[in-house]
């Protein structure tokens, strides 16, 4: 009975696969709002209902490919700083190999990018399993801040008065090994890290910035330093 459970569990995995491959073809082609269920059992030659044993509705057909998005850049950023940690590499030039990992990651993946940091698709809402994964970067950038914090300390300005009591519900919830003054720099730059991918995946650094490589690095430079770590690494 355990060989036929085992069969039965590889061929799930298998068609799982399948279906989540096709999906990401149609996600390439119409773009997340068209995802249909009946159009990707039509085109792996499988009848409807068999999809639907699989993924009951589009959106959790939707909710799988956003995990699987959000783990696979997760992922890289984490090995990132891994490889960065496990050298002789600075805080800054860790900063700059994660932010570089997510960034060369969505050049690689532009439709799966667009899937989950693009526009909301239409009558679709994010279920709670899709936060974990949706954290991964940013709890590496954390990480790298927090390791600087602990070895050299961070260079931050202080608080505005009215931004103090958020900091110090940032920090109990999200970042307890900072202090207060970490808190709003690196949610800040988290945002500023996507929001220069995205005007690259979306086509708005257009005639406007062509060096982008380059102009990245700088930026993410610049953002290091706002988040404390220390000035005097050449990366």
């Amino acid at each position: 009975m355990s060989t036929v459970r085992g069969a039965r569990e590889r061929a799930r995995i298998e068609v799982t696969a399948a279906i989540k491959e096709e999906a990401k073809k149609q996600l390439a082609a119409e773009g997340a709002a068209k995802l249909s269920l009946r159009a990707v059992a039509r085109e792996l030659g499988m009848a409807s209902s068999a999809v639907y044993r699989y993924f009951p509705s589009r959106d959790e057909l939707l909710t799988a490919l956003i995990v699987d998005a959000y783990d696979s850049v997760g992922a890289a950023a984490e090995a990132a700083h891994r490889a960065a940690a496990a050298g002789t590499a600075g805080h800054l030039a860790r900063w700059i190999a994660v932010t570089r990992a997510v960034r060369d990651w969505a050049l690689a993946h532009p439709h799966e990018y667009a899937l989950i940091y693009g526009s909301p698709v239409p009558g679709y809402s994010a279920p709670q399993a899709t936060i974990g994964p949706a954290s991964r970067v940013g709890f590496v950038l954390m990480a790298v801040v927090a390791d600087a914090h602990r070895t050299d300390g961070l260079a931050l300005p202080p608080l505005a008065d009215d931004l103090r009591a958020e900091a110090a519900r940032m920090v109990t919830e999200f970042a307890p090994d900072l202090p207060p003054e970490a808190a709003p720099p690196l949610i800040a730059a988290w945002a500023q890290l996507f929001g220069l991918i995205s005007f690259e995946i979306f086509g708005q650094f257009h005639r406007v910035v062509e060096v982008r490589e380059a102009f990245f690095r700088e930026a993410v430079t610049e953002m290091a330093r706002t988040v404390g770590l220390p000035a005097g690494e050449n990366g």
